[in-house]
């Protein structure tokens, strides 16, 4: 739902790979450890081979507060990845000849601009030109209250257009929420009712439903950002991201709804072709997610503090989920660990190191810095004993101390180096790096 700064794909370098016959699951268990002794990560994961469950693990808490542990049946929110199950939901409607993906949406909703212009499908690709409201400034301050129809669509109004119907494409969780209301007065019954009718009961989803507040007698998990300890986030209503992003699940429920769409057990070839047809980087509903020379076909998640993904990989009929409540580590990197131990490819168990630092250490990286090669300043105060680091607009995430000077944010794989005597910082990612220098 919300956007996660710095944010990374599933993306290897090409050569061959080929499915492991005798998975070495006491390795990936020790990955695993290595992952919940050093704080880096809480959540599940699940792997798939021909529909059957072949691999699970979790760690971490399920609730800091109440120290309990995660286990199998703990639920996690899925953000986006309700996208595909509401693109799913949508395109049985077209089965069914109660919904067209080429009518316009202007009977729905005349005060959208661009309504007459506007089809069922371009707001499944991300086409629309509907401007994104939770990409607006004030959405933090109003998410976790319950919203009505009318005010979603009046924040949605609002928003206006970002750019011509069909011109190109761009993410926008708002959407989703419009598909949810066009579900909800085509087939007269409410988006929760119809992920169980439709999805859920008939495939078996015991844990998939669409969530309301978290509730953890029910295995419901709560959601953690890292600062030095793991702090409890905010929850999000589910009113407000509907069928962008209000569904709970686990990962063995969504390595099934995986096997089940790419297996023909939820809509046609011809609905799920049209889920894969890529353009512009967007799908229906799904993305492509290559690992190696296998291209599988997935989404992603976010939503307060939870982190999700789930892809097929058709050729070795191979479904993988995970779901995190709290990550101090680019998850990226967890998914690309399994896969490798799941296609007998080489990944070493992590070795975290860190360097000891007082509150006053940090008081020299304190400041605003600024970049002429980027618009964006970072902002670095300090929270106790941990540098917090924010860019424009941006949340505010932790900074680990690696050695001296030198710093990592896990998450987004990346490293921030500082000259206190220069004022300056670089900040390396993804193979390049940008110069800072303090105001």
């Amino acid at each position: 739902m919300t956007k996660i700064i710095f944010t990374t794909a599933l993306l290897l370098t090409l050569s061959q790979i080929g499915f492991s016959q005798n998975l070495d699951k006491t390795k990936l268990d020790n990955y695993f450890n290595a992952l919940e002794q050093n704080n880096k990560f809480m959540g599940s994961v699940a792997v798939s081979k021909n529909g059957e469950i072949i691999y699970t693990k979790s760690i971490g808490l399920a609730d800091v507060e109440d120290k309990v542990k995660a286990t199998e049946n703990s639920k996690y929110r899925i953000g986006s990845i309700s996208k595909s199950f509401t693109t799913v939901l949508i395109l049985k409607a077209v089965e069914q000849k109660k919904l067209d993906l080429n009518q316009t949406i202007d009977k729905w909703f005349p005060t959208i601009k661009n309504a007459k212009k506007i089809t069922v499908k371009h707001l499944l690709s991300h086409r629309s030109g509907i401007h994104n409201f939770t990409d607006d400034k004030d959405f933090l301050t109003w998410n976790e209250q319950p919203k009505t129809e009318k005010e979603m669509i009046g924040i949605i109004s609002k928003g206006g257009s970002d750019f011509n119907p069909d011109s190109k494409a761009e993410y926008s969780n708002s959407n989703f929420v419009l598909l949810t209301y066009i579900l909800e007065k085509t087939l007269t019954k409410s988006y929760s009712v119809l992920l169980q009718e439709f999805i859920a009961k008939p495939i078996g989803l015991t844990n998939t439903y669409v969530f309301g507040k978290i509730n953890p007698k029910n295995n419901e998990c709560k959601s953690y950002s890292f600062a030095g300890s793991w702090k409890i986030e905010t929850e999000t209503d589910f009113t407000v991201p509907l069928g962008a992003g209000a569904i709970i699940s686990t990962p063995s429920d969504l390595t099934k709804f995986s096997d089940a769409l790419f297996s023909g057990k939820l809509l046609t070839n011809e609905s799920l072709e049209i889920m894969k047809t890529i353009k512009d980087g967007y799908g229906i509903g799904l993305f492509q997610i290559p690992f190696y020379k296998s291209v599988g076909y997935g989404h992603t998640g976010g939503i307060d503090g939870f982190n999700s993904v789930f892809s097929h990989f058709a050729d070795d009929n191979i479904s993988y989920a995970l779901i995190s409540n709290g990550t101090n580590i680019n998850n990226n990197d967890i998914s690309i660990a399994v896969l490798s131990a799941v296609y007998n490819k080489q990944y070493e168990i992590p070795i975290f190191t860190t360097f000891s630092l007082t509150s006053e250490d940090l008081d020299k990286y304190l400041g605003v810095y600024a970049s002429k090669q980027i618009p964006m300043k970072i902002t670095i105060t300090k929270d106790g004993n941990n540098l917090i680091a924010q860019g424009t607009g941006q949340p505010a995430f932790p900074l680990e101390s690696t050695d001296k000077d030198k710093f990592k944010f896990d998450q987004a794989g990346a490293k921030f180096e500082f000259n206190p005597t220069a004022k300056t910082m670089i900040l390396f990612q993804g193979g390049g790096q940008i110069s800072f220098t303090k105001e």
